[in-house]
């Protein structure tokens, strides 16, 4: 999640800001967002009130800026689908990417979960990040479909797009609370993404 909802972008050297997010950090170890308010983050932080909407709008905003961490992870995850190597082996690795690091943020993720019920702006932005692996994922399908290895099917933006969206609904599950085990939930994304994508499982 990019952090552009904070209302001014500083440079590295800007501690205040780091020390903010710091701050929520911790407190989402602990507590609910909607349990936190602006001046224990504050408090934390060693900064005032003031301080703390210089550089966010909200609460909500500042989860945004704090999910970066977890968006980088998600590329670095999403890189795997064009590594070398075979494509089912690439497809899971990926998958497995992702759901680690679900648990390394989860505290964060559950925050964000919470941040995007309550805010069309960060949603949006939820959103916009999400459509940004599409055409990564897209084009792997459409070059695994190239070399005879995966049948003709759904344009692959829009399979590609479905897909994600099942990562992100099983992502909140577990957050949310699910009967099956982490591993369960990885297995069956990528058995599901596996058989969309080539009919069956290679």
């Amino acid at each position: 999640m990019r952090s552009t909802l904070d209302r001014r972008p500083p440079g590295r050297g800007d501690q205040r800001r780091e020390a903010l997010l710091r701050a929520l950090d911790d407190h989402l170890q602990d507590s609910s967002l909607d349990s936190i308010t602006i001046a224990d983050i504050a408090r934390r932080a060693g900064v005032t009130r003031s301080a703390f909407y210089f550089y966010f709008e909200s609460k909500a905003t500042a989860v945004a800026a704090l999910v970066e961490q977890m968006y980088d992870d998600a590329v670095a995850a999403a890189a795997h689908l064009s590594a070398a190597g075979p494509p089912a082996a690439n497809i899971e690795a990926t998958i497995r990417g992702l759901f680690a690091a679900w648990e390394r943020h989860q505290h964060v993720f559950v925050a964000m979960l919470d941040a995007r019920a309550g805010s069309a702006a960060v949603r949006e932005l939820w959103e916009s990040d999400r459509q940004s692996f599409v055409p990564v994922v897209a084009a792997m399908i459409d070059a695994e479909r190239a070399a005879g290895r995966a049948p003709d099917g759904p344009p692959a933006p829009v399979l590609a797009a479905t897909l994600l969206e099942l990562n992100d609904r099983m992502l909140e599950r577990l957050a949310r609370g699910s009967d099956l085990s982490r591993e369960e939930h990885v297995a069956v994304v990528v058995h599901v993404w596996l058989s969309s994508i080539y009919g069956r499982t290679p």
